[in-house]
């Protein structure tokens, strides 16, 4: 497959489009097939055709599940059976303790002592225990393989494995199965597994669409990275996108970021609130402030070039509490 200029083909043992496809081989009657929308006042806003693939109405809330469940479908029944270990500050949490669930075997959520209320309760109620940690002093992901090799349980990161990055490309696939062609994809980047899936399912499909990933601006690891040429650590950034509070990509993710020739912006706090407030007056969604990244970016003229052009949008998450999302709506900018 020949991919646009500045991108490459996956190396081996990395996630390919067959992945992908298979990926959505397994979700098939287990994920939802969440809906394809559009707004005429949204287009005119934009000045682009714009279709929203809507994975704040997936399965927990956000589009998390899609790999949790792939890579949870892909251990051997004497493997899940010991169990699993995650490490989020939400949807990643509800995602791999709903897949557990369906699968039936225990889950163990390393979560930061201020997760959303909304995402600690979700997470609860599918059955996963949670082992709390200070998002400031300490290493999720340490404390998470601690518990791990204690149980004899599987970790399960929220990006940093190809399975993952498979079962979240399927979004994209079901979003241009449903839309038709597009010339560019944008979607929220926190770790970078959803733009990863969605790039390597976008270029299986059309090689020439133009992939954008949105961040904070506050939380711009990524960003940075890319200007660099190799991964950048920041500290725990300050913003409203619970979900996107990532310090650093991946191996994986960053690779995939350069090889396929992906763009990444940045929004601001009120930029997202701007953007939650948009679509829930006239589209009547809730989104989650992560999950509206990409709309942000958007409406404040961030992706470069769309004029005319078909864009599509993952809308990943809407999972907030509802005094929060009031909080936001009736914030000032």
């Amino acid at each position: 497959m020949e991919l646009p200029h500045g991108a490459a083909v996956i190396s081996a043992g990395a996630v390919t489009f067959e992945d992908i496809r298979a990926a959505a081989h397994r979700l098939a009657g287990v994920a939802h097939r969440t809906p394809v929308v559009t707004s005429s006042s949204l287009d005119a806003r934009c000045g682009a055709k714009l279709f929203l693939k809507c994975e704040n109405l997936q399965r927990m809330g956000a589009f998390k599940f899609r790999g949790a469940y792939n890579l949870l479908a892909q251990l051997s029944p004497e493997t899940r059976a010991r169990g699993v270990v995650a490490f989020s500050s939400g949807n990643h949490a509800q995602g791999v303790a709903l897949a557990a669930r369906l699968f039936g075997v225990s889950a163990t959520i390393v979560m930061p002592t201020d997760a959303p209320a909304v995402k600690l309760s979700a997470t609860r109620e599918y059955g996963a225990e949670i082992v709390f940690y200070e998002r400031e002093r300490s290493h999720r992901d340490e404390i998470a393989r601690s518990v791990a090799q204690e149980r004899g349980a599987t970790v399960v990161p929220p990006f940093d494995d190809p399975r993952i990055v498979a079962g979240a490309g399927t979004a994209a696939l079901e979003l241009l199965e449903d839309a038709g062609p597009l010339d560019a994809i944008v979607v929220p980047v926190g770790g970078g597994g959803l733009m990863g899936g969605t790039a390597i399912a976008a270029h299986g499909v059309d090689p020439a669409i133009a992939i954008y990933g949105v961040e904070p601006q506050a939380g711009d690891d990524f960003a940075q990275s890319l200007a660099r040429g190799e991964r950048v650590t920041i500290a725990v950034p300050k913003t409203i996108a619970d979900g996107l509070q990532t310090t650093s990509p991946s191996d994986l993710t960053f690779a995939v970021a350069r090889e396929h020739g992906s763009t990444v912006v940045t929004v601001g706090d009120d930029e997202l609130r701007d953007a939650m407030r948009f679509a829930f007056e006239r589209m009547k969604l809730v989104i989650e402030p992560s999950g509206a990244a990409g709309l942000a970016a958007l409406l404040h003229g961030h992706i470069p070039g769309i004029g005319g052009k078909r864009v599509g949008v993952v809308i990943s998450g809407g999972n907030v509490d509802p005094a929060r999302f009031a909080e936001l709506m009736t914030r000032a900018n």
